[in-house]
């Protein structure tokens, strides 16, 4: 039984009631948005995870991607990516591999994380085709379905689904003047199987058998945005907002299943376009939970792609956005390094503690004010203890240490915390 349908029946799972704890939620509200599919909790019943809530009137969740390339396959990388991203705060990890033996890798990441794992199966699918076929344009229905059933079987908890991209959506965009057209890579191969076969997509056209298998293992769909914008000239056009309105539609006929369903948002906006991305997406596809990458903000800083998203994802989840999916340095890149993973966690840790503050998370200030008490006290200890990346911060103060054991070197003995204690405040 899945957790929505568990819900639907007034039952309170174990995983509700840790979550209901750990977010300090009411447990009966909790129940209620679950059944409605305002909140969802990726955990496949094959797998033993830590149970992570992500929707409304919780704190805005952080998904970090990790994954081999045809050019750099490396088992024990991706383990320690792993290990990393989990270690600096992330809420779930997704294993977008696409090379090697993707059923190993993604069984090794699986036993080396209590987290949600993701994955997007098209892309072993088209892995399978290439090799068996010479072609991605050459998988067939039954390979795409196997390939899904196979990894919910292993314990996939949730999988971004390209369910959205239509024949009619392609016309539209052939029509379109988009500059980068589709940059979905999971978008992309669905696309090219639909022209090269003249065939609609068998995610879309099964879409209530794709369900089925979903509900047998409770693995919650992730909608993918495969129209998504790739560039800011592209953003909020109609091929994105005819997909939205697709997706919309699938969200009711999860709930209708009871299969467990979030929705997938667009990577490149202006900051301007933000607000209204969410509320359109929210409005459209009814509350449910919404996933975003990034989303970023300007596209002339590559190297620095884990800034510009975090900007938006700051502004995304103060907005509605329930679950920010991390941008690493290398984003358009290079496969990002075990830095880069650290690096893009970190920030949008940031971005996502900015926002739940922003939105009146209790959970969020506290941590402010438990901050601000170690200030006042000159607690070295507990502030890099509270700090999302304490370790660079206690280092930074030890690089240059002041003479003042209770300040930092940039004040010393002038202070303005210790000269207000010592003359205003005694």
């Amino acid at each position: 039984m899945t957790q929505m349908l568990a819900a639907k029946k007034g039952e309170i799972t174990k995983e509700m009631e840790i979550i209901a704890k750990e977010e300090k939620i009411d447990l009966e509200k909790l129940r209620r948005y679950i059944a409605n599919g305002y909140i969802v909790i990726p955990k496949n019943v094959n797998r033993e995870t830590k149970p992570v809530g992500i929707g409304k009137g919780l704190r805005t969740k952080v998904n970090a991607n990790i994954g081999t390339s045809p050019d750099l396959v490396d088992i024990n990388l991706e383990i320690e990516k792993t290990r990393v991203a989990e270690r600096y705060g992330a809420d779930t990890i997704m294993d977008l591999s696409t090379g090697g033996n993707l059923e190993e890798i993604r069984k090794a990441i699986m036993e080396n994380t209590k987290l949600p794992i993701g994955t997007v199966p098209i892309y072993e699918v088209g892995k399978i085709a290439r090799e068996k076929y010479g072609r991605v344009v050459d998988m067939d229905e039954d390979l795409i379905f196997n390939v899904i059933e196979k990894q919910a079987k292993e314990g996939v908890d949730f999988m971004t689904l390209h369910c959205g991209i239509t024949k009619q959506s392609i016309e539209r965009l052939k029509k379109s003047n988009r500059v980068l057209g589709i940059v979905s890579r999971g978008g992309s191969f669905l696309a090219a199987y639909i022209v090269y076969n003249d065939e609609e997509n068998p995610l879309y056209k099964n879409f209530d058998y794709l369900l089925d298998i979903l509900k047998e293992y409770d693995v919650t769909i992730s909608l993918g945005d495969g129209m998504r914008p790739g560039c800011l000239l592209d953003n909020t056009d109609r091929a994105q907002i005819e997909e939205l309105i697709i997706l919309g539609e699938l969200v009711e006929r999860c709930r209708e299943k009871g299969v467990q369903c979030m929705v997938e948002g667009p990577g490149h906006i202006p900051l301007n376009n933000i607000e209204a991305n969410i509320r359109i997406q929210k409005s459209v596809c009814r509350n449910a939970p919404f996933y975003v990458l990034g989303p970023i903000v300007t596209d002339i800083a590559p190297g620095y792609d884990h800034i510009t998203a975090a900007i938006g994802g700051a502004l995304a989840g103060y907005f509605g956005a329930d679950f920010l999916c991390y941008v690493t340095p290398a984003e358009h890149l290079r496969l990002p390094t075990v830095e880069d993973v650290k690096e893009g966690v970190v920030v949008t840790k940031i971005a996502a503690q900015a926002a739940d503050v922003a939105k009146g998370n209790k959970l969020a200030w506290e941590k402010e004010k438990e901050m601000a008490l170690a200030r006042k006290n000159h607690d070295w200890e507990k502030m890099f203890k509270i700090a999302i990346d304490g370790e660079k911060a206690k280092r930074m103060r030890e690089e240059i240490p002041s003479k003042e054991d209770k300040a930092c070197s940039i004040c010393g003995e002038f202070c303005a915390l210790l000269l207000a204690k010592e003359i205003i405040e005694r």
